[in-house]
């Protein structure tokens, strides 16, 4: 059945919270990919309907905004749309996820319809005709902030096999967690507790994708200071060889406390 606008229950798994239990970044952007995928299934294009049409949808980009931090055993759901779909390639789906007192966190999705050989491909009528525009409330957008340059902090690792997701390379929410555990490693040389990071908002465009058992490297840049005090870092993600796979921008700031200790760690 076709709706523009689908309402999911979704829950935050136990194992996406901190022990602050707090979710993480990673495991929010986990959430969002659920509800995406759920609302496709629900419009008819389960993922083996696409693996049965040798087609697939990878994300481009995405954008998210942490409104609060969501708590463990909170009844939570999801609520999505498709924005628009450009050229019957590119789907801007947004999602909402809500809780108990109103919206976590809100996401803007750029999925690229592609062939089994990953290459941007045009949708066929009959699936274009299952997403239909919907014009709801505006896409979420990274806060603005003040230059302030700072250090960059390296962190390389080596990619599981046990890692790869249904096409065969590192799924996108992973690469937020690898960019808060480069934030995380910067903390401790700095004395601070990784366990009092909160996301704030972040921003990822995806460039290539990494399949085990490559390495990755991933770096992140202090650009900025928001009017609230928040850490504002740029991010790349690359593989051993040097190429480029994303890269963005992450908002961050210390729970519960001053954030200058946190942007000082960049200095």
């Amino acid at each position: 059945m076709t709706e523009p606008v689908w309402e999911l229950p979704l829950r935050l798994p136990r194992h996406a919270f901190s022990p602050r239990d707090a979710a993480r970044a990673g495991d929010v952007w986990r959430c969002f990919q659920e509800a995406a995928v759920e609302a496709s299934a629900r419009a008819g294009w389960p993922p083996m309907r696409y693996r049965e049409t040798g087609t697939a949808f990878v994300v481009r980009q995405m954008t998210v905004v942490h409104h609060r931090e969501a708590t463990y055993g909170e009844d939570t759901r999801a609520r999505t749309w498709v924005g628009r779909f450009r050229r019957d390639t590119i789907s801007t789906r947004e999602v909402r996820l809500l809780g108990d007192d109103g919206v976590v966190a809100a996401a803007t999705q750029e999925w690229v319809h592609v062939n089994a050989q990953l290459k941007p491909t045009r949708a066929g009528p009959e699936l274009v005709s299952c997403f239909p525009s919907y014009d709801g409330d505006p896409s979420p957008e990274l806060p603005e902030y003040e230059d302030l340059p700072g250090a960059t902090h390296t962190f390389r690792l080596g990619c599981w096999y046990t890692w790869m997701d249904p096409l065969g390379h590192v799924n996108h929410p992973v690469y937020v967690d690898w960019c808060d555990e480069c934030i995380s490693r910067a903390m401790v040389q700095a004395g601070l507790d990784p366990i009092a990071l909160q996301p704030v908002a972040e921003r990822l465009t995806f460039r290539a994708g990494i399949r085990a058992p490559e390495e990755a490297v991933v770096e992140a840049r202090r650009v900025g200071r928001t009017a609230a005090g928040d850490l504002v870092l740029a991010h790349r993600v690359l593989d051993a060889g040097g190429t480029p796979c994303a890269d963005g921008t992450t908002v961050r700031r210390l729970a519960g406390a001053d954030p200058a200790p946190l942007v000082a760690a960049f200095d």
